[in-house]
């Protein structure tokens, strides 16, 4: 007997047929003798509609008032996961953030996970009761009703597997696990048995979309299990797990793809102590992310500053940073919007040689320039032309990703 947290994507609960095929699997679950907790996200496409009703209502809507919107797609969900586990006989009990106790920040529409309390929902299982608690939301130290970001259900699933000890979190999605690379891009790319947290972690803050990467750092944090799987089907997924020794075996566990990505460059950056701070600082304070940064030395002793930001802030950077410029001396600011960065990811570079050298040849040999490059223990991280992406994606994986056996 365990206890296990199940958690079930938008596409997972899109209508009433797919909720009681996942009640179905849930009460399979229960009478195979496991304690049950089921985190829902909302009906797929429903919070999207429910942020566009609020757009609609004020063009600059109370950040307090849109994750109280916001939040109710998944209460929704939750409720009718209940309704229909109890006509089959299931005794359920739907649960919001803020009634299972998930306090957060007061970070509306991005809050983070201070504490659960726990102790509610032990004594549900402990009556025999199915637990449905609505994802993506918390409540905050003032009692509002707060929203974890895009993907939050994901980490709704994991903090709570850890929080409860569970044996396993399993997400049901429409994938049926992690594969070596985006298998729409790469018909080689195959389904992963296992993967380290390290690697998913990585795989997910550069484009894989499988996971939300709060969920994985919750998931390494505290050693919970994590499998990915299908809500369509009853194959074994993707594991998410601690490194293993035989994980290193392979250099290259699987290559992504962001094409989310804009640059800026800031020419002609006088070359003094302070500089880069009173750049970057202010770039920060705007709530704007910063990725690969490279630093040029010029032959007349100033810098050229290059730099990736998120494309959807490519226009609010440019203005912020032209700004900047003036004020700190530099000679202009220059930007593209075309670009995607590229990565390959893998437990084994800590020990295979020649892998950053061998990334290189192959993207070469297919007439692919390199603009920027960004390393790591496991990752190496190329920014190149947008319209070159898919290429280098299946030039990679053909080079680095050996066949299935």
């Amino acid at each position: 007997m365990a206890l296990l947290v199940q958690k079930y994507g938008g596409t997972s609960v899109a209508d009433l047929e797919r909720i009681r095929h996942v009640a179905e699997r849930i009460a399979r679950t229960r009478a195979a003798g496991h304690d049950v907790v089921v985190v829902v996200s909302a009906m797929a496409g429903e919070t999207n509609r429910l942020l566009a009703l609020a757009t609609q209502a004020a063009a600059q809507p109370d950040e307090r008032e849109a994750d109280a919107l916001a939040a109710s797609g998944e209460q929704v969900t939750a409720a009718l996961t209940a309704i229909v586990l109890r006509g089959m006989g299931v005794p359920a009990r739907s649960f919001q953030g803020h009634q299972v106790r998930i306090e957060t920040t007061n970070a509306f529409g991005r809050a983070r996970i201070v504490r659960i309390d726990q102790e509610r929902l032990r004594g549900v299982l402990g009556g025999g009761v199915v637990a449905v608690v609505a994802g993506f939301q918390g409540v905050g130290g003032d009692g509002s009703i707060t929203t974890l970001g895009r993907g939050g259900s994901d980490t709704s699933a994991v903090a709570l597997a850890a929080a409860l000890a569970a044996n396993a979190c399993e997400i049901y999605t429409d994938v049926d696990g992690v594969y070596t690379s985006d298998p729409r891009v790469v018909p080689s790319a195959r389904k992963l048995d296992r993967i380290a947290y390290d690697e998913m972690l990585e795989l997910a803050s550069l484009g894989a979309k499988v996971l939300q990467i709060r969920s994985v750092e919750f998931a390494k944090r505290y050693a919970v299990p994590v499998h990915v799987r299908s809500s369509f089907h009853d194959g074994e997924g993707t594991w998410v797990v601690q490194e293993e020794s035989t994980m290193e075996e392979v250099s290259v566990a699987g290559v992504a793809a962001d094409r989310d990505q804009a640059k800026l460059t800031v020419l002609g950056v006088p070359d003094r102590p302070g500089v880069a701070a009173s750049l970057f600082g202010p770039i920060a304070h705007a709530g704007i992310v910063v990725d690969m940064i490279i630093q040029n030395v010029s032959a007349d002793g100033s810098t050229d500053l290059t730099f990736t930001v998120p494309r959807g802030d490519y226009e609010k950077a440019c203005r912020l940073v032209e700004t900047i410029a003036r004020d700190i001396a530099a000679r202009g600011v220059t930007g593209q919007l075309g670009i995607a960065k590229v990565s390959i990811v893998g437990l084994g570079m800590r020990t295979h040689a020649g892998i950053a050298a061998r990334m290189f040849e192959v993207l070469s040999a297919e007439g692919i320039n390199i603009q920027m490059i960004s390393t790591s223990e496991i990752k190496i991280s190329v920014v190149i032309d947008e319209k070159y992406t898919e290429l280098a994606m299946r030039a990679l994986h053909d080079a680095f990703v050996p066949p299935a056996a």
